[in-house]
C-alpha cells in the first residue's frame, strides 16, 4: 500500500513541471504573436504616413523655375485669302467709239487677290453727282445700275453685263451713240460690288451704295480707284 501511494504520490509531483513548461510555450507563443502584430502595425502605420504625404501637394518646397525655352523659327507666310464677305471695286474711264462705247474691267488685272464665284452677285453703281452733308462735306451720289437719262438726244441707258471673270459697262442710246457729249462719256466713274449669293439675298438695301459697303464691312479708305486704258 505504501509503496502503491508512494508511486502515485511520486507521479503527482512529476507532472508538475511538464504542466510548467506546457504553460511557458504558450506564454512564448503568445508573446512572439504580439511582437509580430506590433511590427505590423509598425510598418502599416510608416506605410500610411508616407502615402499621405506623398498625395499632399501642400507639402514641401516648390522648386525653382526652369530656364525659359529658345524661341521656334518663323513660319512660312500664308497665301492672302480670299474675301468672302464681299468687295467693291472702283473704275473710271471714257467711253468712246474706239471701245465701241464700252468699258471692260477684268478682275485679274483690277484686283488680283479677289475670287469670283458664278453664284456671286455683282452690282455696278455710277458716281452720278455730288451734294453736301449738314457740315458742309462734299457726299458723292451712287445710282444702281441699268439707269436711263434722257438727254437732248434722246433716251441714254447706261448698262452692264458680267461674267465671273469680267464686268462690261456699255452705253445704249436710241440714237447715234456718237451724238454724245463729253459730259455724258468722258471720266465717268463706277463702282463694281461683288457679294456671296447669301448675303445678297438677305434683307440688303442693293440701292444704296453706302447700304452696301456697310453689310459687307468696306469703308472709302479700303477703296482704290483703277483708271482703265
Amino acid at each position: 500500500m505504501f509503496s502503491f501511494f508512494g508511486m502515485l504520490f511520486v507521479n503527482d509531483d512529476t507532472k508538475q513541471p511538464f504542466k510548467a513548461i506546457t504553460d511557458q510555450k504558450k506564454g512564448d507563443i503568445i508573446n512572439i504573436k504580439l511582437s509580430i502584430m506590433r511590427k505590423i502595425t509598425w510598418l502599416l502605420g510608416i506605410f500610411l504616413t508616407v502615402f499621405m504625404v506623398s498625395c499632399d501637394d501642400s507639402v514641401g518646397i516648390d522648386g525653382r523655375d526652369g530656364l525659359d525655352g529658345l524661341d521656334g523659327r518663323d513660319g512660312i507666310d500664308g497665301v492672302d485669302g480670299v474675301n468672302i464677305l464681299g468687295t467693291v471695286l472702283e473704275v473710271q474711264g471714257s467711253f468712246t467709239a474706239a471701245n465701241n462705247f464700252s468699258l471692260l474691267t477684268e478682275f485679274s488685272e483690277v484686283a488680283p487677290n479677289l475670287e469670283v464665284f458664278e453664284t456671286d452677285v455683282v452690282l455696278v453703281y455710277i458716281l452720278f453727282g455730288e451734294t453736301t452733308d449738314s457740315n458742309g462735306d462734299p457726299v458723292d451720289i451712287w445710282r444702281l445700275l441699268p439707269q436711263t437719262l434722257i438727254v437732248d438726244q434722246g433716251l441714254l441707258q447706261y448698262n452692264f453685263d458680267h461674267t465671273f471673270l469680267d464686268v462690261n459697262i456699255f452705253l445704249e442710246t436710241d440714237f447715234d451713240t456718237n451724238l454724245l457729249l463729253p459730259g455724258d462719256t468722258d471720266d465717268q466713274v463706277f463702282r463694281i460690288a461683288v457679294l456671296p449669293a447669301e448675303e445678297a439675298s438677305s434683307k440688303m438695301d442693293t440701292s444704296s451704295m453706302s447700304a452696301v459697303m456697310s453689310a459687307i464691312g468696306v469703308t472709302e479708305k479700303e477703296i482704290e480707284r483703277v483708271v482703265l486704258n
